[in-house]
């Protein structure tokens, strides 16, 4: 069974930095990606990047140069650095779990999903 249990989440002022992490159990490290989405209130859930495990990764337009996504296989962990945050970051950051690589942004390819951890930016 995949397990996905996301931390770091907290309340951070406008152009703060958090590192999320996401733990990661039950598959196979050698075939896989994990995603980060996130949802803000009334709005739908959205990709904002990924990584696979042969390295490869996505970023959503609108954290391009901001975020930066990385893993640690042997820990089984995947993190996403958020620098310059910007209040419209503020979300329910969530990880999910795709079978295979490469990275996708859409959520039907994602068969797991963490609980979520809340970011909130203030400015």
């Amino acid at each position: 069974e995949v397990q996905l249990v996301e931390s770091g989440g907290g309340l951070v002022q406008a152009a703060g930095s958090l590192k999320l992490s996401c733990a990661a159990s039950g598959f196979t490290f050698d075939d896989y990606a994990i995603g980060w989405f996130r949802q803000a209130p009334g709005k739908e859930r959205e990709g904002v990047s990924c990584i696979s495990n042969d390295g490869r990764t996505y970023y959503a337009d609108s954290v391009k140069g901001r975020f930066t996504v990385s893993s640690d296989n042997a820990k089984n962990m995947v993190y996403l650095q958020m620098n310059s945050l910007k209040p419209e970051d503020t979300a329910v950051y969530y990880c999910a779990h795709k079978i295979g690589a490469p990275c996708s942004d859409y959520e039907p390819d994602f068969g797991s999903w963490g609980q979520g951890t809340q970011v909130t930016v203030s400015s």
